[in-house]
């Protein structure tokens, strides 16, 4: 199974807030996912990203092709 990390998009019309998750590549964006491993707020100053880096770093060593800029 080939895996990717994604943000998922929640929130209202133009509020939006994102969940850091890992996810089937065959799904959806905002599909089922296998974990959530953070969240991202944009609409906030300064925006604001947590993320379990433990579990972030696990799925980069597995199978996860990872869709994101730098290293988390």
């Amino acid at each position: 199974m080939s895996t990717k990390i994604r943000l998922m998009r929640m929130g209202k019309i133009r509020t939006p807030f994102f969940r850091i998750v890992v996810t089937d590549s065959r799904k959806a964006r905002n599909g089922l996912s296998i974990e959530e491993i953070g969240r991202y707020g944009p609409g906030q100053e300064p925006s604001i990203m947590e993320v379990n880096s433990a579990r972030a770093q696990y799925w980069r060593r597995s199978t996860t092709n990872c869709r994101c800029r730098g290293d988390l």
